[in-house]
């Protein structure tokens, strides 16, 4: 289970003080791969995510620039978190068959929702599938791990047309342009409005996964539920947020 890093106090970052700001802030590398690798199948070493996030967290000490106002260690955790998840594209670790049954999930999902002009009941999904389901739920439990969505969606990039990295935006670097700027507000008001737009159980395990930050365990001990029926909770958050992102971003960018 992924404890809490204690609060590490901002120090002076610098290349020559290097080492000690990686042996201070190695809980927080630890503890942000743990919860990455919770969500991951158990083939994917947290060691090797580890190793990864060290990695990170040298580049933020390069390129970290106090005169932008931002705190090193949040600028620092947004650095080892992305060198990971960069690191686990690269590896396409997600078979192809568990990307198509998400692929039609959200096919399916998005249809019904046209047709029936509400969120569509999970049998109703099911059965649209042709499983049974128990079989919808191991489905959704298979396709948990997939990204929610991806930033390319919002159309963030540099004047110059590549791809503007939303850590750069944090960063402050100079081509972090207005209408970058624009997207990245435009970005929180769309993940605002999907999870409104969940169910009650749901906007309450998003709150206490993502935002408060508790185990699946921690979890099942506040709402006195399994820790198996946490995890179907939150398989069926993460479908609901990917499609409905997918639908709020069609209509408004």
């Amino acid at each position: 289970m992924a404890s809490k890093p204690q609060v590490v106090e901002e120090i002076e970052i610098t290349t020559e003080n290097r080492e000690e700001v990686i042996i201070k802030y190695s809980p927080m590398i630890k503890y942000v791969a743990n919860r990455i690798a919770m969500r991951l199948p158990p083939h994917i070493e947290v060691d090797d995510l580890i190793s990864v996030g060290v990695l990170g967290l040298m580049d933020a000490i390069t390129k970290y620039d106090s005169s932008r106002g931002a705190k090193f260690k949040t600028y620092a955790e947004f650095r080892v978190r992305g060198a990971i998840l960069d690191e686990l594209r690269s590896m396409d670790w997600v078979p192809r068959s568990i990307r198509q049954k998400a692929s039609q999930v959200d096919k399916v999902v998005q249809g019904l929702q046209a047709k029936l002009r509400r969120q569509p009941e999970d049998e109703e999904v099911a059965k649209e599938m042709g499983l049974s389901l128990d079989q919808f739920h191991e489905t959704l439990n298979e396709t948990k791990s997939i990204p929610i969505f991806s930033l390319e969606d919002l159309g963030i990039a540099k004047e110059s047309g590549d791809q503007q990295s939303l850590l750069d935006c944090l960063a402050g670097k100079a081509d972090a342009d207005p209408q970058t700027q624009v997207r990245l507000v435009e970005l929180k008001e769309i993940i605002a409005k999907a999870i409104d737009a969940l169910p009650e159980k749901e906007r309450l395990m998003v709150s206490l996964y993502y935002y408060e930050e508790l185990t699946m365990k921690e979890i099942g001990a506040v709402l006195d539920i399994t820790e198996s029926r946490v995890s179907q909770i939150h398989s069926k958050a993460v479908y609901r947020l990917r499609t409905k992102l997918k639908a709020i971003i069609a209509e408004e960018l």
